[in-house]
């Protein structure tokens, strides 16, 4: 197939479409909504097929004219918008198909010329619900590299945590990907508040190998060159052993048990006084 319906299936298709529209029309929003299982609206689906509808008339009366790419637009946008609703590709392509079934419903029985018209014109449909299929594809994989991205930056949230102080609390696994964002969301934060401390607590992160140190060294680089300490917290008893066993060095890098161990060392860094320390 071209991509456009032959001239030979135009005159009859589009006739039909033309003279028994409200039929046609009704009943492919009739067999649309049964599919979405409400989902969305029937105002919605008629919304969407009375649009497309006009779209395929036209394109059927005028081969050669814009309407063909409108149509193709058409179907892109619902496409897009079916994904990010959460239908299956199956669900939004059978959306298309269904006007063939509106249509053959409505043939006359006896007449060969109009059933060789409808071969071509399924087939028209055909590619236009792999063309559905297509972009609703593409435009799952950005629903799902978008909220990756979303989950990744959730993730790895940097707080305020006093004036001065900001806190990174890490949760699960350490990798490269992680560590980027990390950095970046951190510098960015020691940049905006002018922050000289950045306290990294590892507590949630389950075990600590020479690949996640590593990683939490580069971190901790990358803000002594914007002018700020690190301090990493969390070491609990087994992390600590671990990291020994392996022979990992943090240098001059200081490193706490808890949270607020590090949250009063920064503190004290800071010039403040935490009540109810003891006098040294």
């Amino acid at each position: 197939m071209s991509g456009e319906p032959s001239g030979t299936a135009e005159p009859h298709m589009s006739r039909l479409l033309r003279s028994r529209r409200d039929a046609v029309l009704g009943r492919w929003v009739e067999l649309v909504t049964e599919g979405t299982r409400g989902r969305i609206t029937e105002a919605e689906v008629r919304s969407e097929l009375t649009e497309l509808y006009d779209l395929v008339e036209g394109a059927l009366t005028d081969p050669g004219g814009t309407t063909a790419g409108e149509l193709r637009a058409a179907l892109a946008d619902i496409s897009r918008s079916r994904a990010r609703q959460g239908f299956s590709p199956t669900e939004t392509a059978i959306g298309v198909f269904a006007l063939k079934r509106a249509v053959h419903e409505e043939l006359e029985a006896g007449d060969d010329g109009v059933y060789a018209d409808f071969i071509e014109f399924s087939a028209y449909i055909d590619e236009l619900g792999l063309a559905t299929f297509e972009t609703y594809a593409n435009a799952r994989e950005q629903v799902i590299a978008d909220q990756a991205e979303q989950l990744l930056e959730l993730s790895t949230p940097v707080v305020k945590l006093w004036d001065g102080i900001l806190g990174v609390p890490l949760v699960g696994t350490l990798d490269s990907a992680r560590t980027q964002v990390v950095m970046e969301t951190m510098l960015q934060m020691l940049a905006d508040t002018g922050s000289r401390y950045a306290v990294i607590d590892i507590t949630g992160v389950p075990a600590v190998d020479t690949e996640v140190a590593q990683h939490l060294l580069k971190t901790v680089m990358a803000a002594r060159l914007m002018g700020a300490e690190c301090v990493i917290s969390g070491i609990r008893p087994q992390i600590a052993h671990t990291i020994a066993a392996l022979g990992i060095e943090f240098g001059d890098i200081v490193t706490k048990s808890s949270l607020a161990d590090a949250l009063a060392h920064a503190l004290r860094g800071s010039g403040l006084r935490v009540l109810g320390e003891k006098d040294s």
